[in-house]
């Protein structure tokens, strides 16, 4: 059983912000389906949810699958470096580790993908594991992963706090009774985060050190 408390962290919009990747990976994968091409302010709400449901939406069940082959070809080659760090994002981890917490990355991305980002930008040394979902599909919603995380790190509902930016981040966590932080800088509207019920509200990575310190 975990004895310190411990710190999730959502990827996507939370610690960096993905948009030219992802994006431009999913007009990738549109145009070589030939389907309509939005512009990348127009996919903003793609960062976030689930890969596969997106292209549902985009596409239809029909041709999800070959669209979430089509983004992959691109964004794990270019895409998932096309990302840049939050501001304010190290030095708020170089102070939770300093202060003793235990963090780890929970994020719907494919573990193999959200693996090479963290070590990408460095972050690794602050993370004792980052999780997340499998190539296939397993665990991609916030509400098997989360489970999936609280039995392989042995922690209490109590002794977590969940850090991210979309409802699936609350809806996770609010399945298996852990508070949740909503960050303003990532891709969730307040009234989508508040509606999901998350119990607080940060405007910059600083106050989550007050809050969870």
């Amino acid at each position: 059983m975990q004895s310190t408390p411990v710190i999730l962290f959502d990827l996507d919009g939370t610690l960096t912000d993905p948009k030219a990747g992802i994006t431009r990976s999913f007009q990738y994968a549109l145009e070589s389906m030939g389907q309509p091409v939005p512009s990348e302010d127009d996919l903003e709400w793609v960062i976030g949810p689930p890969l596969r449901a997106s292209f549902v939406t985009l596409v239809g069940e029909q041709l999800a699958d070959d669209g979430v082959r089509l983004y992959r070809e691109r964004f794990g080659v270019t895409g998932l470096f096309e990302n840049e760090l939050i501001d304010g994002i190290p030095q708020l981890l170089e102070q939770l580790q300093a202060d003793g917490k235990y963090m780890c990355v929970a994020t719907s991305k494919p573990e193999v993908f959200a693996i090479r980002i963290v070590e990408h930008f460095g972050l690794s040394r602050f993370f004792g594991r980052v999780y997340g979902s499998e190539l296939d599909g397993t665990r991609v919603d916030k509400r098997d992963l989360l489970p999936y995380v609280q039995q392989q790190e042995g922690f209490a509902s109590h002794q977590a706090v969940m850090i991210g930016d979309r409802k699936h981040d609350v809806i996770g966590a609010k399945s298996i009774h852990v508070p949740t932080v909503g960050v303003r800088w990532g891709y969730g509207s307040d009234e989508e985060l508040v509606a999901a019920g998350v119990h607080r509200l940060v405007d910059h990575p600083s106050e989550i050190a007050t809050l969870v310190l």
